[in-house]
């Protein structure tokens, strides 16, 4: 962008644009905008985990449930879709959620840090040390729908061992002891 810019000026202007002018900074934003992407994928990991419990404390409360359908002539493969619906759906309200409130909370930063300070009786960023006075908000596509799709898609996957597992309820043993 830099390069082009001086293509257009006159020679005896030389430019620098802050990632050049500033490389630690820039280093240091970069170093943070990768932990950050690793601490929300580990986030994203904890509620899918989140789902395969739920789905798994499912399956055994409707062991019996799931036995008496498998009677009726339920094939394998149609409890395991009704599980994996299941967890598919929590999995989509949980990222759909997240993401709506999240851009909610950076849309409205201006407003709701302030607040805050004010509440606290706090400064977030105190002019002596930091070299800006208002939090920075600048949500991107760029940056929200990769962690959406790694939520997902863990979410979907996390669901497989549940639906397998439903899929495999023998009539005869659940039914058992009912």
């Amino acid at each position: 962008m830099t390069d082009q810019l001086a293509a257009t000026l006159s020679d005896k202007l030389l430019l620098l644009d802050w990632t050049r002018q500033n490389p630690a900074w820039f280093g240091a934003v970069q170093l943070e905008k990768r932990m950050l992407w690793i601490i929300l994928t580990m986030l994203s990991t904890v509620a899918a985990f989140t789902v395969v419990i739920t789905l798994v404390m499912t399956v055994r409360e409707k062991r019996s449930d799931i036995a008496i359908l498998r009677t009726l002539g339920a094939s394998p493969a149609s409890i395991m879709t009704v599980f994996m619906a299941q967890g598919a759906l929590v999995g989509v309200i949980g990222t759909l959620s997240g993401v709506l409130l999240g851009l909610l909370i950076a849309c409205n930063i201006d407003v709701i840090v302030p607040f805050l300070e004010r509440l606290f009786h706090t400064s977030f960023l105190p002019k002596d040390i930091y070299l800006i006075n208002r939090m920075p908000s600048d949500p991107r596509a760029g940056d929200i729908v990769p962690i959406s799709i790694v939520s997902l898609l863990l979410s979907f996957i996390f669901t497989l061992y549940p639906s397998w597992s439903a899929s495999r309820v023998n009539p005869a043993e659940a039914l058992r002891y009912e």
